[in-house]
């Protein structure tokens, strides 16, 4: 069977107690209905792909997707996942915390460089920095997958999904969920 491609909404993270005492912590996802509004064609548009309604407003296109009306019949309990998302922003940054640099010493006359990155390059041999210098900047805002997340618990009712770990984004999120 393929993977089925879901859309969800990140509602938040918490945490879950078995028998023994063990801490798990869960993510519960909101699961958008899909619904197919249209086909492009490839005589038409010169490619084939479904647009598909999200909820309410959000209208995507997909190439390959393939639809299933109920929850239940895509993921089970038991089940593993990938969850794509966009990572929290968090604005320009320096080297200490976006790349973790230690900063220099605290003392003998260095009180306003503590969080300077230091040394950029050589001075002589090159003469420029090099593609790819750790230095300061954009920190998250990209995308990522996170793989292999267990499926805790499914509710068709509510329609939600319940995930071990974290995922990545803040609560409202949109969400790709693919199950393997």
């Amino acid at each position: 069977m393929k993977n089925r491609i879901l859309f969800a909404k990140k509602i938040g993270m918490s945490r879950q107690f078995d028998g023994q005492g063990t801490i798990t912590p869960i993510t519960t996802l909101r699961i958008f209905p899909m619904q197919s509004v249209g086909q492009k064609t490839f005589e038409k548009h010169g490619y084939m792909a479904n647009i598909i309604k999200l909820g309410e407003r959000l209208v995507r296109e997909f190439k390959n997707t393939e639809q299933s009306t109920k929850l239940e019949e895509v993921a089970k309990q038991g089940d593993f996942v990938n969850i794509g998302g966009k990572v929290k922003g968090r604005g320009f940054t320096g080297v200490v915390k976006r790349h973790g640099f230690a900063g220099g010493p605290r003392t003998h006359g260095q009180s306003d460089r503590e969080r300077a990155p230091g040394s950029s390059s050589s001075g002589t041999t090159l003469g420029r920095l090099m593609k790819g210098k750790r230095m300061a900047g954009r920190y998250g805002g990209h995308t990522i997958v996170v793989r292999n997340l267990k499926v805790v618990s499914v509710d068709s009712e509510k329609n939600t999904l319940v995930v071990k770990g974290s995922v990545p984004g803040s609560n409202q999120t949109l969400l790709k969920v693919v199950v393997l």
